[in-house]
């Protein structure tokens, strides 16, 4: 499928549109509905360099892993659903939403898969569920692949196995390299006005939600701006699809389509079918007048999806 079957340029400005929105600004969100005040925060059960995890409830065993620029309360809704019949484990990656980035100017992606592994044998998890939204997703793809032993089922939410593909089934990591320089080479020189300015503009695209997209900019502006340039030009050039066809682990792929979003609908649906297609046995889950955080804009079709997925 080609740009130009899609509808040439007005899409392809599009498919610019909704990356930039996805990976090229602060993406964070806190859907709990208390004020912050009201619930302070638990001290994390597990610190590592490259990670937090806050553990709540008891039995089966979840691991919940934030996307880009993002707080763990994006899934703390969720984790109040959870936790009284399961063990769920709240990952905070460090450099975002106001935890501090140790990693200076090395890797960001690969160091946090083999964190999360260390997390799961440290822990003595057997198995667990893993659920990943968006970068989060993309880095449970990757754990899958490369640790599939420590990954009993996988959900990726919103998450594209290539993000860059969103330029057309022709494009690669090498040619969406530049790209990826010039956005990630923009989160740093931003002004703190110009930035701030830059993650009210994104909300709107990613949260159909007006109190998401607010926490959408506050967890933004708390990260650290060279964690986000890092890991922007990274999952702008990380490729998990040449291994999703050996992987045995199961997983269910939710994907929001939004008939006043930025890509119609259909475009969005046929997009997930083929960067999806080598993985076997996957259940591919459209989740209804959503944008990229489904948690917030359908939280009761959110929650049913993982209530069937870990079933």
């Amino acid at each position: 499928m080609s740009l130009a079957f899609l509808g040439g340029r007005a899409v392809a400005r599009a498919l610019v549109i909704v990356l930039t929105a996805l990976l090229g600004l602060g993406i964070a969100v806190s859907v709990a509905r208390a004020e912050p005040a009201a619930q302070p925060a638990a001290q994390p059960a597990y610190v590592a360099d490259r990670l937090t995890v806050e553990v709540v409830g008891q039995g089966p065993d979840v691991i919940l892993v934030p996307g880009l620029a993002s707080s763990r309360e994006v899934f703390r809704p969720l984790a109040d659903r959870l936790k009284a019949t399961h063990r769920v484990h709240l990952v905070q990656l460090s450099g975002f939403a106001g935890q501090a980035w140790t990693g200076g100017e090395g890797p960001f992606v690969d160091p946090a898969v083999e964190a999360l592994a260390a997390y799961v044998r440290s822990a003595g998890l057997k198995q667990p569920a893993v659920i990943g939204h968006s970068m989060g997703g993309l880095s449970g793809l990757l754990l899958a692949q490369r640790h599939p032993e420590l990954v009993g089922r996988l959900m990726t939410v919103d998450t594209l196995p290539f993000y860059s593909a969103m330029f057309g089934p022709t494009a690669t990591a090498q040619s969406a390299k530049p790209f990826a320089e010039r956005m990630a080479a923009d989160v740093l020189s931003a002004s703190p006005e110009a930035f701030a300015a830059q993650q009210a503009a994104a909300a709107k695209g990613l949260s159909r939600t007006p109190a998401a997209q607010e926490a959408i900019v506050a967890w933004s502006l708390a990260s650290d701006r060279k964690a986000v340039a890092k890991a922007i030009s990274e999952v702008m050039t990380l490729d998990a699809r040449p291994g999703l066809a050996a992987m045995k682990t199961p997983v269910t792929a939710l994907y929001a389509v939004d008939a006043e979003g930025a890509l119609p609908p259909a475009v969005v649906g046929a997009l997930w079918m083929r960067e999806y297609d080598a993985l076997r046995g996957v259940k591919l889950v459209r989740i209804e007048a959503s944008r990229h955080f489904i948690m917030a804009d359908q939280p009761e079709a959110f929650a049913k999806a993982v209530e069937g997925f870990l079933k």
